[in-house]
C-alpha cells in the first residue's frame, strides 16, 4: 500500500478530512491545531536559515566600515565587483539547486548547502587580495542559491495558498531584521579587533560562519520533506495537512517529479511576467541591503554610530513586511500587497533625492520610509507566483528560474551605487531606484488585471468550451477549474 493510500484510509477511518470540513472552516480546531504545530515548528526553522544567509551574504558591508576594504588595498570598483561576482554563483546554480531539492529532499539538501556556506564564510578571514575575495564571493554565492527558492518551495508544500504570504512574510522579514541585527552584531564583533592576531572584519566571517555551521543542525533535525513524513505531526494530522493541500491545489496535484512538466515553467508566460516584476524589485533591494551602513555614513556618523544607525530603519522594515504579508492572506490579495509597497519604495527614492541637502532627520526618515517600501512587496511576490503555478515539478522549476534571473537584480543593484556618488548623495542609484520600484509597481497592477480577465473566462467557459479546455495531459493551472489569486 503507498504511503498517500495509507493516509485517506486514516482520514477515512477518524471521519475527517472531508473537503467541505476544512476547505470552508479552514478555522476548525483540527485545522487550527495543524497550523499551530507547523508554525511553530517550521517558520521558526525557515527565518533561522534565512537569518542566517542573509547576514551571510551582506556583512560584507559591515566588514567594509570595519576596515576591509583598506586592509586589501581595494581601488577603485573593485568592492562593487564582490558585491556582484556572489550573484552569478547565485543565478548559476538556483534552478539546479532546486531539482536536487525535490529530489532527495529538503531536510538533506538545505543540510549540505549550509554546511558547505558556512564554510566558504569562516575562510573568507584568510583571504589576502582582491582575487582571493573574489572567488570566495562567488562560491558563497554558488553555496547559498539553493535556500531561498528552496524555503518558497517548502512554503508551498506545507500550507494552502492563503496561508502562503504571512509565512513567507515571517522568513522574509529576517532579511530586515539581519540589517537592524546584524549592525549591531558586527559592531560588537568588530571590537575583537586584534584578538589572536585577526582583524575586526576578520572576526566578523569567523564568527558568523561558525554560527551557521552550528544552525544548519536545525535543518538537518527540523525541517522535513512533506506534510506525509512530518514526524512531529500524529498520522491523523500528516493525514489532515496532506488531504487539505490536494483540496487547496484543486486540478493542478501533481506531487512526484516530472521532467515533462518541469519544462512547462519554460513556456509559461507567468514566469516570465514575475521574472520581470522581480528583478525590478529585487535591484533595489539589494542595493539597499548592501548598501545602508554606506549610505548612513554619509550622515557623517563615525564608524560605530553607523554600525548602529542602520539598526532602526531595517526594524520598521521588518514591522512593515510582517503586516503586510498578514494582509496579503486576510484579504488574499496578492496584486495591490505587491503595487503599495513598491509605490512608496518608489516615493522613498524621491524624498532621498529631495533631502540629499537636508537635516540628517529628514534624510533618515526617507531612508526608513524606502527600506520599508523595497522589501515589504517580496512575501506577496512570493506568495503569489508559488500559489499560481500549479504542479510540484513545474513550481519548483519555475520558482528555481524567477529567483536566479531575478537575482541578475542583486548584480545590478551592487553597481548603482558607486563610490564616486558618495559626496553627492547617491542621486543616480536613488533614481535607478525609483525607476525600479515604478516599473515594479505598474507590473504588479496589469499581472493582477490579467489575472481577473483570465478567471472571468474560465468561469464563464460554455459545456463545450469547458470540454475542450480540460482535454490534454500536464494542464495543472491551465486546467480551467484552477483559479489564480489576483
Amino acid at each position: 500500500m503507498s504511503e498517500k493510500q495509507e493516509h485517506v484510509d486514516v482520514l477515512e477511518e477518524k471521519n475527517i478530512g472531508q473537503p467541505a470540513e476544512f476547505e470552508f472552516d479552514p478555522d476548525s480546531p483540527a485545522i487550527r491545531t495543524l497550523k499551530r504545530k507547523l508554525d511553530y515548528r517550521l517558520v521558526p526553522i525557515w527565518s533561522l536559515l534565512y537569518l542566517f544567509s542573509f547576514l551571510d551574504r551582506s556583512n560584507i558591508g559591515n566588514a567594509r566600515i570595519a576596515g576591509l576594504e583598506h586592509d586589501l588595498q581595494l581601488t577603485g570598483t573593485q568592492f562593487n565587483m564582490t558585491l556582484t561576482i556572489f550573484f552569478f554563483g547565485y543565478i548559476l546554480f538556483e534552478v539546479p539547486s532546486n531539482i536536487m531539492l525535490q529530489k532527495i529532499g529538503p531536510k538533506l539538501w538545505i543540510t549540505i548547502i549550509m554546511v558547505v556556506w558556512g564554510t566558504i564564510m569562516m575562510s573568507m578571514a584568510a583571504v589576502k587580495d582582491y582575487g582571493g575575495l573574489l572567488a570566495a564571493r562567488f562560491f558563497l554565492g554558488l553555496a547559498e542559491a539553493g535556500l531561498v527558492p528552496g524555503v518558497i518551495f517548502m512554503v508551498s508544500t506545507f500550507y494552502t495558498r492563503s496561508e502562503l504570504a504571512t509565512r513567507n512574510g515571517l522568513w522574509f522579514s529576517m532579511a530586515t531584521f539581519s540589517g537592524a541585527f546584524g549592525g549591531i552584531l558586527a559592531y560588537g564583533i568588530s571590537k575583537l579587533h586584534g584578538k589572536g592576531g585577526l582583524l575586526g572584519w576578520q572576526w566578523i566571517f569567523i564568527i558568523e560562519g561558525a554560527a551557521t555551521l552550528v544552525v544548519c543542525l536545525l535543518a538537518w533535525f527540523g525541517l522535513a520533506d512533506s506534510p506525509e513524513k512530518a514526524m512531529f505531526l500524529t498520522p491523523e494530522e500528516r493525514a489532515l495537512a496532506a488531504e487539505r493541500l490536494r483540496v487547496d491545489a484543486g486540478p493542478a496535484t501533481e506531487t512526484e517529479f516530472s521532467w515533462a512538466q518541469a519544462r512547462l515553467a519554460f513556456t509559461d508566460w507567468q514566469t516570465y511576467a514575475y521574472i520581470v516584476g522581480y528583478i525590478c524589485g529585487s535591484i533595489p533591494l539589494f542595493a539597499m541591503s548592501l548598501f545602508i551602513p554606506s549610505i548612513v555614513l554619509q550622515f557623517k556618523y563615525n564608524v560605530i554610530t553607523t554600525q548602529i544607525m542602520t539598526a532602526p530603519a531595517f526594524t520598521a522594515a521588518t514591522i512593515t513586511t510582517i503586516i503586510c504579508s498578514m494582509s496579503s492572506d486576510r484579504f488574499r490579495e496578492r496584486g495591490l500587497h505587491c503595487f503599495v509597497p513598491s509605490l512608496v519604495g518608489c516615493i522613498g527614492f524621491i524624498l532621498l533625492i529631495v533631502t540629499k541637502d537636508s537635516s540628517v532627520a529628514a534624510r533618515y526618515v526617507s531612508l526608513t520610509v524606502t527600506c520599508c517600501g523595497v522589501f515589504s512587496s517580496a512575501p506577496a511576490m512570493f506568495a503569489w507566483f508559488s500559489g499560481n503555478i500549479g504542479g510540484h515539478s513545474k513550481r519548483a522549476v519555475a520558482i528555481g528560474l524567477i529567483v536566479s534571473i531575478g537575482c541578475v537584480g542583486g548584480a545590478i543593484g551592487s553597481q548603482i551605487y558607486r563610490p564616486g556618488d558618495a559626496t553627492g548623495g547617491y542621486v543616480r542609484g536613488h533614481t535607478i531606484s525609483a525607476c525600479l520600484c515604478g516599473v515594479a509597481a505598474t507590473m504588479s497592477l496589469v499581472s493582477k488585471t490579467v489575472y481577473i480577465l483570465i478567471n472571468k473566462r474560465r468561469a464563464n467557459l460554455t459545456p463545450e468550451e469547458y470540454a475542450r479546455a480540460c482535454q490534454g495531459n500536464d494542464l495543472l493551472d491551465k486546467h480551467p477549474d484552477f483559479r489564480y489569486q489576483t
